[in-house]
């Protein structure tokens, strides 16, 4: 029994020796290697695709900077909250040092605030904002996006040069502007804003709207197509502008117009938000009027700056990062392109 016992304890002790070893590993190879976890709403966003390979190429330059490994691991929740839920929970398990999280749903983060508190890692939500309320609710929570209402106001900006400029916009000259929203998200804050607010910046500018129809496509280009389809058999030629509360959803209302085969002369006027490459290039082409600049390489840059700022025990005192918009139009998208 003696020799059982003394065998045991010899063991432990093995053990435990090893996990020492192992646990100071882990501690000197944290000092000189940053782990990312990324979840995003939906991979297939093409502004949050533009965002993650930004945030690709900035952590590379960080890395040369610094002279620290950082490594991301981005996964998909595909649209699903309790996926996202479970996703940041494995972050957790695995000790990963940041957490970057695209919300599914920004009323319904108190799963991952919670358990990246009890683990102490710090989370930096982008491009959904949460409630404030939330946000405060540790001081290890960010955001980083932009202003939410000042890419409507300047979509709204947009249509109101474009009007001026060229009256032909009023096709059937009636002094009011036929109208169709294209809208993201039900009920979500940016869906709500960019098409309440890019209406009222056109109608407090003293031009005439009336809306035809509106359909709900949640972002995606293929669904706006389905949308625009049906509501161009609807009413036809009727349409002079087709707001879009982002460039994806804009341009699947051009791959309706195309596949219908209406001339280019007869479009109503198309305006978009993201400025993501292939909105930008149908700026160019003439496809639509304008885009928003939503800047992508530069909330990369401000996730990867704080998330290298807290791995290095250095204060963050700002929790909230926020970056500017800017219009695009015929004239200043050989800058963007």
């Amino acid at each position: 029994m003696r020799k059982t016992w003394m065998k045991i304890m010899c063991l432990f002790m093995v053990i435990s020796l090893c996990t020492g070893c192992a646990s100071g590993e882990k501690n000197d190879k944290k000092k000189d290697s940053l782990k990312i976890g990324v979840t995003v709403y939906n991979q297939y966003d093409t502004f949050i695709s533009s965002v993650m390979e930004e945030v690709l190429l900035k952590a590379q330059m960080k890395e040369e900077e610094l002279g620290i490994k950082i490594s991301l691991d981005v996964v998909n929740a595909g649209g699903s909250q309790w996926e996202q839920n479970n996703q940041v929970e494995d972050f957790v398990e695995e000790d990963y040092d940041v957490i970057f999280v695209n919300l599914v749903d920004r009323t319904d983060p108190s799963f991952i605030i919670e358990e990246a508190k009890s683990a102490g890692i710090p989370v930096l939500f982008f491009n959904r904002e949460l409630v404030d309320e939330d946000l405060e609710r540790w001081s290890g929570l960010y955001y980083v996006g932009a202003v939410t209402v000042e890419p409507a106001i300047m979509q709204g900006q947009i249509v109101i040069d474009a009007y001026r400029q060229n009256s032909q916009m009023d096709k059937n000259g009636d002094g009011i502007l036929q109208y169709v929203m294209l809208e993201g998200e039900a009920g979500h804050q940016d869906s709500i804003v960019r098409t309440e607010q890019s209406v009222a910046t056109i109608e407090n500018a003293g031009i005439q709207l009336e809306k035809l129809d509106y359909g709900i496509a949640n972002w995606d280009r293929s669904q706006a197509q389905t949308k625009m389809l049906e509501i161009y058999r609807k009413h036809g030629d009727a349409i002079e502008l087709i707001i879009a509360n982002n460039d994806d959803m804009a341009l699947g209302a051009i791959d309706a117009l195309e596949s219908l085969g209406v001339q280019r002369e007869q479009w109503p006027v198309i305006v978009g938000i993201d400025g993501t490459n292939v909105g930008i290039d149908a700026v160019k082409n003439g496809k639509m009027i304008g885009t928003v600049y939503n800047d992508a390489k530069g909330q990369a840059q401000a996730l990867i700056d704080v998330a290298c700022t807290l791995f290095l025990g250095k204060e963050v005192e700002e929790k909230y990062f926020r970056l500017p918009h800017n219009i695009i139009t015929s004239e200043n998208v050989e800058e963007y392109q």
